[in-house]
């Protein structure tokens, strides 16, 4: 079995995602559920995430809505204790460099901005709904570049290869916790609309009973005193059980990505 929890595994909080995967490995198999030894690192998420063999990961919500629609299963939506995050809900935060002299969103027509891969939620989609309305139908940003992740995406903006990015709530919570210097010389200058956070999922032929159990697992781990250190460390404060078509606003967010101007080099 595979099992993988790569959208929030920077390396610090590594050490927390492997505890809780075992604690609640162990719940799942107490359940009868075939569970992954460990967590899966080696190969990208995104192939991951349509692995025959998945047990249980996390993906982005556009990537579940698109690519992954019959391929997966919903099995819960995370709650986390970050700021930004309201339930199951979070936002993403419209990041800029510090003392740029920017009083509003309105004032980055005509920057550069920098996006983490286009079949992000949070760090792209969540960005071209946010500036659409300020765009006059056509382009708002005069270029992007594209980084790779949302923390590279905040590197090129604290060094002036871009001048805005837009990172998930949970991402900016975790290093304002334990990384704070990860955000030096970089402010929030406004926020994306909510939309659920990032659900986690098993694989498209796991059975009612399957699906049922992992919800089950999930419930008895988040309520165990043992993995309690590792969920702090992650702002992991729940789950809830929500429908399918709740991920229909983030296809309700999909913006046409030309506001965000031509690709440059990075």
């Amino acid at each position: 079995m595979t099992a993988a929890l790569g959208m929030y595994d920077p390396p610090f909080a590594r050490w927390a995602n492997d505890a809780w995967w075992q604690n609640l490995a162990g719940h799942a198999r107490a359940l009868g559920l075939a569970a992954a030894p460990a967590l899966e690192r080696a190969r990208p998420y995104r192939e991951v995430w349509e692995d025959p063999r998945l047990c249980l990961a996390q993906t982005c919500g556009l990537p579940f809505i698109t690519r992954l629609r019959g391929k997966v299963r919903l099995v819960a939506t995370p709650r986390y204790a970050f700021a930004g995050c309201q339930g199951a809900q979070y936002r993403s935060l419209i990041v800029v460099r510090a003392g740029a002299g920017l009083a509003g969103l309105a004032d980055l027509k005509g920057t550069r901005a920098a996006i983490n891969a286009v079949d992000s939620h949070s760090g792209c989609n969540a960005l071209a709904h946010t500036v659409a309305p300020l765009a006059a139908g056509g382009a708002f940003f005069a270029g992007h570049v594209i980084t790779g992740a949302h923390v590279a995406s905040l590197a090129a903006v604290r060094e002036g290869r871009a001048d805005a990015c837009a990172c998930d709530c949970v991402t900016w919570g975790l290093f304002a916790r334990h990384a704070p210097g990860t955000l030096a010389g970089l402010a929030v200058l406004g926020e994306s609309a909510g939309a659920p956070a990032p659900p986690f999922i098993t694989r498209g032929d796991a059975s009612d009973a399957e699906v049922a159990g992992w919800r089950e697992a999930l419930t008895r781990s988040l309520g165990d005193p043992a993995s309690a250190m590792a969920r702090d460390c992650l702002g992991l404060a729940g789950v809830d059980v929500l429908a399918d078509t709740a991920y229909g606003r983030i296809g309700e967010m999909v913006t046409d990505l030309a506001v965000l101007g031509p690709l440059e080099e990075r």
